[in-house]
């Protein structure tokens, strides 16, 4: 069995750490680090547990322009400025997650997600295996014999394996069906509204009928609830691109070539932060 690659949804792990660990954790210079300790964590507890062949971590903006064309109130309800004292972090972040001998992958066009949901294709398409650690469950449309999602859960420890089987069983339908069960559904934190008085079980039980949401669609007018054959007419082409909103995008990238997360490296660069005990932690590893 190959060991596996592990792709990083690095905006999102940055931005559950400061939320998570108070901004008094500073480093030399009296600056926060927060994130960028949490956030290290997070990563090496899976990198612990799993023993990935590399790690790559993907950046990328918060709504991707096409995204937006789209639907305009995609990611509207997100707060539009990021944290003063998490702006620092994300751009000191490329350098430090580097010094583990991690690949920092980022895009100006696409998402994190984007780059996550190619890396994994890749990867699976070369016989390889597939990690992806992320806060959003979007990315549930990745699993599959190949690749697992490693779902950081608020307040959790860890991360939950989410495979094929567990996708059936949250949604009642499988990983390919993800973006139109999320067109149907609606997604608000993403400022998706989904088809009106369509819920997860409606949303599943008409996918599991017809096996899309463009087949929901074509048969809209042969529905025998009257509210919901309006909804399902009146929103067509909405739900159509509320779909192709939630379709990840391919970004292009092969995976990078096998990297040990460098242990020494890593706690030199922890240290240089102010954050010795994860530095100890690290040279135990080195050692």
């Amino acid at each position: 069995m190959p060991q596996p690659l592990l792709a990083v949804d690095a905006p999102s792990m940055l931005f559950r750490a400061f939320h998570a660990l108070p901004s008094k954790i500073v480093g030399p210079d009296g600056r926060p680090v927060n994130a960028l300790l949490g956030s290290a964590n997070l990563i090496l507890r899976e990198v612990e547990i799993h023993r990935p062949r590399a790690v790559v971590l993907c950046f990328g903006p918060d709504a991707a322009s096409y995204r937006t064309e789209l639907y305009p109130a995609y990611h509207a309800k997100r707060e539009e400025e990021m944290p003063e004292e998490l702006s620092p972090q994300f751009a000191a972040a490329v350098d430090f997650f580097a010094a583990f001998g991690w690949t920092v992958a980022s895009s100006d066009d696409l998402e994190a997600d984007d780059l996550l949901g190619t890396y994994a294709r890749r990867e699976a398409e070369a016989g390889g295996r597939a990690l992806l650690m992320t806060g959003d469950r979007d990315m549930y449309q990745c699993a599959g014999d190949r690749v697992t999602v490693l779902y950081v859960r608020t307040g959790g420890k860890g991360a939950e394996e989410v495979g094929p089987d567990e996708v059936r069983e949250r949604y009642g339908i499988g990983p390919e069906l993800v973006p139109d069960f999320i067109a149907l559904r609606g997604d608000p934190s993403d400022g998706l509204p989904g088809a009106k008085g369509v819920g997860p079980k409606t949303a599943a039980e008409l996918l599991r009928r017809h096996g899309s949401l463009e087949a929901v669609l074509d048969n809209a007018i042969r529905e025998q609830r009257p509210k919901l054959r309006g909804a399902l007419i009146d929103a067509r082409e909405d739900l159509l691109a509320f779909k192709d909103i939630a379709t990840l995008r391919d970004a292009g990238v092969e995976p990078p070539a096998d990297a040990p997360t460098d242990w020494a490296a890593g706690a030199a660069a922890a240290r240089e932060r102010g954050m010795n005990r994860l530095a100890e932690r690290l040279e135990q590893s080195a050692g």
